[in-house]
């Protein structure tokens, strides 16, 4: 695995970042982003062409592959932990078994529905790269997933979401009540497990973690239809919602390695700064992505009314006409003017500046890790700060 880590084959998802041997810098990470809107380095020009601007993507892209031979993708990084993350899933399956057959259906359904299991990687990557030697990081790792896919299958009762992962939503396959229910299900295992592992500690970042992301849960839902809603409210939201369970992993993680107060705050935040940034980039491809690659609807933020952070941008900086025009699509909800706001969001610059925030934080969930020793795990943990916002899914 770590020979995967120090020289992989090219993704076509992917694009170069920094790795041994390359002279690419890591501020130059440059994520494929389609030709009706330029890439990261923008320039301040006149207006050009979409086909001008798409052979000038193509012409960096080429000069950025030119200069390394080497990546790392997804499934490199988790084959670093291949053993750990089939011991997470024999005990997700064991986990998920009920005596009440729709509990089971549902549960299996999302749950095993084909995510990435990002945030239980962080656990096993974060756990490993501390020096643990035990197995409770097993159970911590599942824990994660449960508490996850809880509020997935909520989330998507509240925004009436149709797809996810690009399958039919479980509420839209079973209906809102048992979406509902076998969330609530979910959660009360999680903590069940929690008693398991039997560390007071870690079930208190664990409860802490559970009620935070449902604060920020009504926080959202408060924010939608508001476009006065205001970059430091979004900041909130996506710490709550996101950040805070990528935050929780890596700290159980540290506890359960024993490590000292000083790890454990660069744990914590490593996996803050982490989940900034795969937010970030989610709110960016919800611009700029196809459906089959984002693995649900695109423009399903804006047909919702949430004022997410390339909107919010794009109305702080675009012209009135501009600005009355995204505000009044967020109050409305819906996408009959999605053509006419991408192209704001692109002559704004607001998916660069949304891209530039991810990263920055990108860069800075890179730096926790300085005081950790070097390790395949530790430079598995970088690699996931760089896949964070290079992703297209």
């Amino acid at each position: 695995a770590s020979e995967k880590l120090a020289g992989a084959t090219k993704e076509p998802e992917f694009y170069r970042f920094r790795s041994p041997g390359s002279n690419i810098l890591p501020g130059e990470i440059v994520p494929y982003f389609n030709g009706l809107h330029s890439h990261i380095w923008t320039q301040k020009t006149r207006p050009i062409s979409p086909m001008t601007r798409l052979s000038g993507i193509i012409q960096n892209l080429m000069q950025v592959a030119e200069k390394t031979t080497d990546s790392v993708n997804f499934d490199d990084v988790a084959a670093l932990v291949s053993d750990d993350i089939e011991a997470v899933d024999r005990l997700i399956i064991k986990s998920l078994e009920s005596d009440v057959a729709l509990v089971s259906k549902v549960s299996e359904y999302i749950v095993m529905s084909g995510g990435k299991r990002l945030r239980p990687l962080i656990v096993l990557l974060v756990a490993r790269a501390l020096g643990y030697e035990g197995d409770q990081h097993i159970s911590a790792a599942a824990i994660i997933e449960f508490i996850h896919t809880a509020t997935l299958l909520h989330d998507d009762v509240v925004d009436s979401s149709e797809r996810r992962r690009g399958k039919f939503s479980a509420n839209t396959v079973f209906g809102n009540q048992a979406s509902v229910l076998v969330g609530d299900f979910l959660y009360s295992r999680s903590f069940q497990m929690m008693v398991d592992i039997g560390d007071m500690r870690i079930m208190h970042i664990l409860a802490d973690a559970t009620n935070t992301i449902a604060a920020g849960e009504v926080m959202q839902l408060m924010n939608v239809h508001d476009p006065d809603t205001s970059e430091e409210d979004y900041q909130q939201v996506i710490y709550r919602k996101t950040a805070k369970l990528f935050e929780a992993g890596a700290q159980i993680a540290a506890v359960l390695a024993d490590r000292d107060p000083g790890d454990e705050a660069s744990m914590i935040r490593y996996g803050q700064d982490l989940g900034t940034a795969f937010q970030l980039i989610d709110d960016a491809l919800d611009y700029n992505a196809s459906a089959d690659e984002l693995g649900k609807n695109l423009g399903d933020d804006l047909a919702e009314g949430k004022a997410t952070l390339p909107l919010i941008h794009a109305m702080r900086v675009g012209n009135e006409a501009q600005r009355e025009l995204i505000r009044t699509a967020i109050l409305e909800g819906g996408l009959g003017q999605m053509d006419q706001i991408q192209e704001i969001i692109h002559s704004t610059g607001a998916l660069e500046y949304t891209i530039r925030k991810a990263r920055n934080a990108a860069n800075s969930a890179i730096a926790r890790l300085d005081g950790i020793p070097d390790s395949e795990y530790r430079q598995a943990l970088m690699s996931l700060a760089r896949l964070a916002i290079q992703r297209r899914s």
